[in-house]
């Protein structure tokens, strides 16, 4: 005959071993918390530190070090050159794909890398997209009022203005040589070489005419600009098309200057490469947990209540996220048109732009 205190343990020995297997396989949440607790990630921003896409950086950081598990501390390091195209390079070439270092790229790497621009040793389609923060990305051309220039008729009829750049390749480069073939400029000047607040003081300084700059930067730094009418604004470039900008609802759209089909088709493509926002990225050969745990902190940032106020507060911009499912989709469905890309090469270029 059994003892029936013998029968009695036999739930308790169950129970042991149950505690010993979970304590082999802990549940997913305390893994993911494991991996990045007491650890540190590094952001690499390829861009310049004092300008809006690093306060887009620095919105972003408090929320990684909230909702990536286990809370790392997070730090940024910046890496800018070439429109993006070194910060990007590094982390598609150098950086160890171990979930520990994020790009917080400028969305220029994207048309870049479909460009296949000179610099570029990154293939686009081979980083891992996490999301980004925005991807509402409006242009404007201004120039400075004592040059009264203030309707279109008399901007054109000035040859020889001097628009400011970062680089040769850079958004702003290409957006300023944008504005002046649609505006039909005579004789424009494109002098690069500036960081943008240096863009900021060469135009009071009239060093230079005029710039092409993201309307929430102007507007963040120099408000007097626009409202007391420092600055002629002329003409905005709308991302997504048909997205009004609220102060700015008053400037035509570049668009409205096209006058061809192929024309709207190369607005259409830039701002396609706009409209990635400002990407953040992993390395190839990232392992898929370390990307399920980083897309998942991603998505549980931008539903965080407090994400919106915060961001807003730093950049003077409302947030307007995509998650990496819809961001991913953004990137498999960019045009790709040769011809039409060959046009954009020859306006992110140094040579002369194409003619009408």
């Amino acid at each position: 005959m059994k003892n029936h205190s013998d029968k009695a343990k036999i739930p308790a020995l169950l129970a042991g071993a149950l505690l010993v297997f979970a304590g082999l396989f802990p549940e997913n949440g305390f893994t993911e918390a494991s991996f990045y607790q007491g650890k540190t990630v590094t952001l690499i921003a390829t861009t310049a530190p004092g300008g809006t896409g690093d306060l887009r950086v620095k919105a972003m950081a408090p929320f990684l070090k909230k909702h990536i598990p286990g809370n790392p501390t997070v730090v940024i390091e910046y890496m800018e050159g070439g429109g993006g195209r070194k910060g990007a390079n590094h982390i598609y070439h150098s950086v160890r794909p171990d979930g520990l270092t994020i790009g917080a790229a400028s969305g220029a790497i994207v048309g870049l890398g479909i460009m296949r621009e000179k610099g570029v040793s990154y293939d686009v389609d081979k980083f891992i997209y996490l999301g980004t923060p925005e991807h509402e990305n409006h242009y404007v051309i201004y120039t400075r009022s004592e040059l009264a220039l203030d309707n279109l008729e008399k901007l054109r009829a000035k040859p020889g203005i001097r628009i400011g750049g970062q680089s040769v390749g850079h958004v702003s480069y290409v957006a300023g040589r944008l504005f002046a073939y649609f505006l039909d400029l005579k004789e424009p000047k494109f002098i690069v070489g500036y960081a943008s607040p240096e863009m900021d003081m060469a135009l009071v300084n009239k060093e230079l005419d005029a710039r092409a700059n993201a309307a929430v930067s102007v507007l963040r730094r120099n408000p007097d600009w626009l409202d007391k009418r420092l600055m002629n604004f002329h003409a905005i470039m709308e991302t997504p098309k048909g997205v009004k900008h609220p102060r700015l609802t008053h400037l035509p759209e570049i668009e409205s200057f096209a006058r061809t089909e192929r024309e709207k088709r190369v607005l259409a493509v830039w701002r396609a490469f706009r409209g990635v926002g400002s990407p953040y990225i992993l390395p190839p050969g990232t392992p898929k947990d370390k990307v399920e745990i980083l897309e998942g902190s991603m998505r549980k940032i931008f539903k965080d209540p407090e994400f919106p106020s915060y961001f807003n507060k730093l950049v003077a911009d409302e947030a307007s996220p995509l998650g990496p499912v819809e961001l991913n989709k953004v990137i498999k469905e960019m045009p790709r048109d040769a011809e039409i890309l060959e046009l954009i090469r020859n306006f992110s270029g140094a040579g002369p732009l194409p003619r009408r």
